[in-house]
């Protein structure tokens, strides 16, 4: 039941502060598991709110979607019911690879998300800036809010995006705002120093100008249409409201770039007016410029915003160069020679935190009850935020109720590949998914999240009700799939090159016997794409498929070997001075993660696995042999 008086000073649960992506998922997931959770906002305005790109998705972060919709989180839901184009990237390669992106209405997912959060049970949901964190005993135990209001809690979860301390420069100006001028919190870093005793740091990002639609050239442009095939995030969503937008591709030229080095000595990064450190997966063209000197041209995208407005978002073309500088840059672009920006160009700075000082569990490790999710522990991306949140909310709710948290290991999701980077190795820049982090990515597959991840959403409660029955009829259709190619023959006429009488379709399809053939042949059995898709890959990358497996069971024995949080390194013999202080920074869970420290060799994992496989044996009674 939610809170009768919001005026006051009262208790709840748990307190959430923020509502971007990350407080989204985290708010939900608890009030969901039954907790009375209370999520702040800096203004209820920004809830779920696209400050960047108006898109969902794309390389690896489709795959965070997926994940977080197999789990019973709402993001592939909200992308689904405000999409307005839909593409598969990545269709040339093989299926680890594939991942889906949409093109969402900007406005229509804030509104979407702020009415999730809104009839939410046991959810409230209120605008307020936090001051500081209520700490007792090492504990953390509710928030104060600059109006004076107390909120106790048994947790908090911080999801505080690039609000902290932030900084809009452009040029030489410095503007004390949050994204797109909102306000920025300007309280709550000095509390985590002095009341937490946690080291900030500064981080950057930025984005492109919003130019007027009217005012483009649209057939100096290449159109990028979305595509028919029904795809959708998430496993409920019925039918994807795809309305037909188009997006464009173009590119920069020799005078552009002319442009920008003449006004390099302007650019607030190369005039020093930035100190935070930016995305090297997400570069800014001044950057693309200075370090791919030889390139005569860069891609850019234009988006639409979304519906009513005629806002269009250039992705590929951040900058922070004056205003004086953008619109002459983007009137030299083919197609923008009549260019009028409707909102300009800008770099952000914030404070976050090292996520090393966080269990995977995304716990602090010196702060009872306090938990880190989204741009504060150093990442970049919507789909990176929500998927923390999704894993701070269960595991808030699960400290509250005195249970054990959910540690998402690397073998079996995207998630869990992105906590323990974050945890065991930290991160000096921005953080971005990519597919290229996970070891083990050819069973990591945007098509099996349900199987791999769905019965861990069951078991944490999250995934219930209609989403857990369309999650079990999908696991009987992927099994009936199964046995279909195993047991149906393809008639000659239909067998690929080399093959000759008869044949199973299981041995026509690793021969090479297309998707859509096979899918021809079981769709007639009233099967869904996606089973279909899953039992075909399946046999067709077995043996692969089977080797891998083979890799994550041993990368498994290790991870079940575990370490105590309370180990001092320090007094275990055979050990490096700088392993051991690195270990004793991180406090590993495993001698698998311990395996993945900066600082830590082969040797030292060889000492671990002697010292402490013998510690687990001698508790079992089990005598060392001789």
């Amino acid at each position: 039941m939610k809170n009768g008086n919001t005026t006051a000073d009262y208790t709840a649960d748990a307190v959430v502060v923020g509502a971007g992506h990350a407080g989204i998922e985290a708010g939900l997931a608890l009030a969901r598991l039954g907790a009375d959770v209370t999520v702040l906002s800096i203004t209820l305005d920004n809830i779920g709110y696209l400050a960047c790109n108006p898109s969902i998705g794309g390389s690896a972060k489709g795959h965070l979607v997926r994940e977080i919709d197999a789990l019973g989180g709402e993001m592939g839901l909200a992308a689904d019911a405000c999409c307005v184009q839909m593409r598969m990237l990545n269709r040339s390669k093989g299926p680890a690879v594939h991942s889906l992106r949409a093109q969402v209405d900007k406005y229509a997912y804030h509104n979407y998300m702020k009415a999730a959060l809104e009839n939410t049970p046991s959810l409230t949901l209120r605008q307020g800036e936090v001051k500081r964190i209520l700490v007792r005993g090492g504990k953390a135990c509710g928030i104060e809010t600059v109006l004076g209001q107390t909120i106790k809690a048994k947790c908090v979860v911080l999801a505080c995006g690039v609000y902290l301390k932030s900084d809009i420069i452009i040029g030489n100006v410095i503007e004390h705002k949050g994204p797109v001028c909102f306000c920025r919190a300007n309280s709550l870093s000095r509390s985590l120093e002095r009341d937490c005793g946690i080291v900030l740091r500064r981080f950057k990002t930025g984005t492109p100008a919003r130019i007027n639609g009217d005012t483009v050239d649209f057939s100096a442009l290449e159109v990028q249409s979305g595509e028919d095939t029904p795809y959708s995030f998430a496993l409920t969503s019925k039918k994807v409201n795809k309305k037909g937008r188009v997006c464009y591709l173009g590119y920069t030229n020799e005078r552009t770039h002319e442009i920008i080095r003449e006004n390099l000595h302007l650019s607030p990064k190369y005039g020093g007016l930035i100190h935070g450190t930016g995305a090297r997966y997400c570069p800014s063209i001044e950057d693309k410029i200075v370090r791919f000197s030889d390139r005569e041209r860069h891609q850019f995208f234009l988006e639409p915003e979304g519906e009513g407005t005629k806002e269009m978002y250039v992705q590929g073309i951040s900058t922070s160069l004056p205003v004086s500088v953008q619109l002459p840059m983007y009137r030299s672009i083919r197609g923008f020679e009549k260019v009028e920006i409707m909102r300009d160009a800008y770099a952000i700075e914030y404070d976050c935190i090292d996520p090393s000082e966080l269990y995977p569990t995304l716990l602090h490790k010196r702060i009872e009850g306090l938990f880190f999710a989204g741009q504060i522990n150093g990442t970049s991306g919507y789909e990176e935020a929500a998927a923390q949140g999704l894993v701070a909310g269960i595991n808030a709710a699960h400290y509250i109720a005195g249970k054990s948290g959910i540690v998402f290991s690397r073998k079996e999701s995207y998630i869990g590949v992105m906590c323990d980077d974050l945890v065991t190795k930290g991160t000096d820049e921005p953080y971005r998914m990519l597919s290229a982090r996970s070891e083990h990515r050819l069973v990591l597959r945007q098509d099996n999240a349900d199987l791999r991840l769905s019965e861990t959403g069951i078991r944490a409660g999250l995934l219930t009700g209609n989403r857990k029955a369309a999650y079990m009829r999908l696991k009987k259709q992927i099994n009936a799939a199964r046995e279909l190619l195993y047991t149906e023959f393809v008639p000659e006429s239909c067998l690929p090159d080399g093959g000759n009488g008869k044949m199973k379709l299981s041995d026509a399809v690793r021969r090479g016997l297309a998707w859509e053939k096979a899918a021809e042949f079981l769709r007639e059995k009233k099967l869904c794409d996606l089973a279909i898709f899953e039992a075909v890959t399946s046999v067709r990358y077995e043996g692969y498929i089977e080797r891998e497996k083979r890799a994550v069971r041993e990368a498994a024995r290790l991870e079940n070997m575990p370490l105590s949080p309370d180990t001092d390194y320090f007094s275990v013999g055979g050990l490096r001075t700088e392993a051991c202080e690195r270990l004793n920074a991180i406090k590993p869970l495993s001698v698998g993660q311990a395996a993945r420290i900066s600082g830590v060799t082969s040797a030292d994992v060889s000492v671990l696995i002697v010292r402490f496989s013998k510690s687990e044996r001698n508790k079992s009674g089990c005598a060392d042999e001789e």
